[in-house]
């Protein structure tokens, strides 16, 4: 049956495809699902925050081409996100983001039409570029006329829009979901999912995929290196009773899945979402056999080639830890991954 004609390329967000993950889990009881979002137009699942947030605004008139300014700090996938909106729309987008932007996100902002504001002190406090960044928004929404700031970190149309998300995600498995492991950041994906969830009666337990040295659920705040995974302060969205478990993922952990997941299932995945997989690893003696497992992969990893996937980048700041992948390729049995990032 041929595909409906689509009207204009924002109606492709959403519906992304559910994919059964049947080789890199050798001897799990369970099936894994990997839901993929790096097939929304903007390659992220930060396209549906974006489009949640901005098209409700611009249906009520309050974002108008030509008189409103969209601005909003983000230093990845929402960023593109929105400028891509913004652009469908000819609403003007000031996006500030900071010293450790990759060149190729700056690239796509300038291909969109956005006009970048580089933060390049990190704040004085936490050492991260996060609360300089939401500084300077600050600045900008009390100073460019017609600026509105969809603040993804406080906006409830940021977790609304993944009601969506879950709804894809039970109707493909006819609502059968046990478990569900969600990355976060601005806790806005888990918290959608999660509400979805309980509004539904589902019996799905959500576990929240939390990077080693987040803030977000009170651990001593540390650097990381996976952008987009975790976050150095708490955001305002998050509900701790959202999520029914948490794991904390290493980047190493985040590096290793990855590669495991592009040499045995041909998927070339981004940083969270190898911390998904590496989430369920860490859980699995806590799920009965038979059960249905859902990874959200919330990007791909062509935006990772300069890090996750570059050997050079890997021993810079791991050392030389390229055995990890050629283990994970074909591991003995009873392999795992542990918190500390090395492999038991």
């Amino acid at each position: 049956m041929s595909r409906p004609v689509l009207n204009g390329i924002l109606d492709t967000i959403g519906n992304t495809p559910l994919v059964e993950l049947s080789n890199v889990f050798p001897g799990f009881g369970s099936r894994v699902f990997a839901k993929m979002e790096r097939f929304n137009p903007g390659g992220s699942i930060k396209d549906r925050s974006a489009l949640g947030m901005l098209l409700t605004r611009i249906r009520e008139g309050v974002l108008v081409p030509g008189r409103s300014v969209v601005v909003e700090s983000s230093s990845g996938n929402l960023a593109i996100g929105i400028a891509q909106i913004c652009r469908y729309f000819g609403i003007d987008f000031i996006c500030v983001v900071d010293a450790k932007t990759t060149a190729q996100n700056l690239a796509l902002l300038s291909a969109y039409g956005a006009r970048v504001e580089v933060v390049q002190t990190p704040d004085p406090v936490t050492g991260e570029y996060l609360g300089a960044r939401l500084d300077r928004v600050r600045e900008l929404v009390d100073t460019v006329p017609g600026a509105y700031w969809p603040n993804q970190y406080a906006n409830p149309l940021n977790p609304q829009a993944h009601h969506q998300t879950m709804r894809e995600i039970a109707e493909a498995l006819d609502g059968k979901v046990d478990y569900l492991f969600s990355p976060i950041s601005t806790f806005g994906t888990l918290r959608g999912c999660a509400g979805y969830i309980q509004q539904h009666l589902m019996s799905t337990t959500v576990v929240a995929v939390d990077a080693v040295g987040s803030a977000v659920f009170g651990q001593p705040h540390t650097r990381r290196l996976i952008p987009g995974h975790g976050a150095s302060v708490t955001p305002a969205l998050f509900d701790p009773s959202a999520a029914d478990a948490v794991v904390h993922v290493s980047d190493l952990d985040c590096v290793v899945a990855c590669r495991r997941m592009v040499n045995r299932e041909g998927i070339l995945v981004g940083g969270s979402s190898g911390a998904a997989a590496a989430a369920l690893e860490k859980f699995s003696a806590n799920i009965p056999e038979g059960s249905n497992c859902v990874l959200i992969f919330p990007d791909g990893g062509d935006r990772y080639l300069n890090t996750i996937y570059s050997d050079v980048w890997v021993s810079s700041h791991f050392g030389e830890v390229s055995h990890l992948w050629k283990r994970a390729l074909t591991p003995p049995d009873g392999l795992r991954l542990t918190t500390a990032g090395a492999v038991a």
